[in-house]
């Protein structure tokens, strides 16, 4: 089959590798038909590649067909089904809570990181991704979500991953009706979590230094605002002067305006990946500019929700500040078995109330993906976001 491999920083091809095999009589095989790029993927495309090794699958928003269904998986030849990014056993003390990020099956116990994901380095298994014309799904008794067959695949496919995450921070935010909600980054999860603040009767402030992202956000009724000094002064002003209920930081790791954090990153890549996986598990640090003006944005009180990914093991946190303003402060992988049953009915709305119809820009090829991976990291051509399409030539 083809698939998207990894094969170094700013590196990836498509491949021509072996088919996937089922190992167990609860996995499954689907043939994938929409597979999407997430923003963490660029974190392996540039900061994470100490934890690949070449030729690693990656990718873990995939929906598809079944082709192959093991005796105990539960589905059939011919369903259609979402694949949930975290691989979870549901049956442990973790899973029973809800927490299936953190299933105890599946911990990756080796780098200490929770459950293994779907196409994402050795930190969480190094497990075969779905940015492939086919990909194998373990505990298929657990994970996939049937869906119907009438709608496109582009309303089912961020079941997988960025919708959910972003319900999530949402969610963990504990905003309402009537409440305000900071946005910072309009990626794809930035997007659903201004949209979602909307839909629960929030009002939403959000700040992206791209315009084309600004612009999609301000078509679904969210206040946008450039990176720039004046921003918090405006948001302030229109909350009584005291800032936002809750903040989503939708950035993460990346966020620009670290440049000391960027050149430890960097020099960090340089060195041998035992060298660099050793200084990053125990030395690393994330670019955090974002996260601190989310803490500065925040109102005293409030709650600030990460969705972006984090991954430094000596990141600097402004713990006075956190705790003079008495901020609440949530964070993790999203738990999508959790939240799909809100979610589904949202997405298959004729309404489209989270419009998931306007998200997508690019659906291009899978030979197409490595040129998508540098138009998407470097935001050219309004890129926002990229399907890529197994069977498109």
């Amino acid at each position: 089959m083809r698939a998207v491999t990894w094969q170094g920083k700013r590196d990836i091809s498509v491949e021509t590798v072996d088919d996937p095999i089922r190992h167990k009589a609860n996995d499954a095989i689907i043939e994938v038909t929409s597979t999407a790029i997430c923003g963490s993927d660029l974190h392996l495309y540039e900061v994470l590649g100490p934890f690949m090794d070449r030729g690693d699958i990656i990718g873990h928003e995939a929906m598809g067909r079944v082709v192959e269904a093991g005796p105990e998986s539960g589905l059939s030849v011919d369903d259609r089904v979402v694949v949930p990014f975290p691989i979870s056993c549901g049956h442990c003390w973790m899973c029973e809570q809800g927490l299936q990020t953190q299933c105890e099956t599946t911990q990756v116990r080796q780098y200490g990181s929770g459950a293994q994901l779907f196409g994402y380095s050795r930190l969480y298994g190094s497990v075969p991704g779905g940015q492939a014309e086919y990909l194998r799904v373990p505990y298929a008794d657990v994970g996939p979500l049937r869906v119907g067959t009438e709608l496109p695949d582009h309303r089912y496919l961020f079941l997988s991953d960025i919708l959910p995450t972003a319900w999530q921070a949402v969610k963990y935010a504990g905003i309402g009706e009537g409440d305000s909600l900071g946005v910072y980054g309009l990626g794809p999860v930035g997007q659903f979590a201004a949209r979602i603040g909307r839909h629960l009767g929030a009002k939403v402030f959000a700040l992206d230094p791209v315009p084309e992202r600004r612009d999609m956000a301000a078509r679904h009724g969210v206040e946008v605002f450039d990176f720039d000094e004046d921003a918090h002064a405006a948001i302030r002003d229109a909350t009584s002067g005291r800032g936002p209920d809750a903040v989503v930081d939708a950035v993460g790791m990346e966020a620009h305006g670290s440049p000391l954090a960027s050149a430890a990153q960097q020099a960090a890549g340089l060195l041998p990946p035992p060298a660099a996986r050793k200084i990053m598990e125990t030395s690393g640090i994330d670019r955090t500019a974002v996260l601190h003006a989310a803490i500065d944005l925040v109102r005293r009180g409030g709650t600030l929700s990460l969705s972006g990914v984090y991954g430094g093991a000596l990141s600097p946190m402004p713990l006075l500040t956190l705790f003079d303003k008495q901020i609440q402060l949530r964070m993790g992988q999203c738990n999508v078995l959790s939240w799909t049953d809100d979610l589904l009915p949202l997405v298959e709305s004729p309404e489209d109330p989270l419009g998931v119809d306007d998200l997508v820009t690019h659906r291009l090829p899978l030979d197409s993906a490595p040129e998508a991976y540098a138009m998407f990291q470097q935001k050219l051509d309004g890129c926002i976001k990229v399907v890529l399409d197994p069977s498109a030539k």
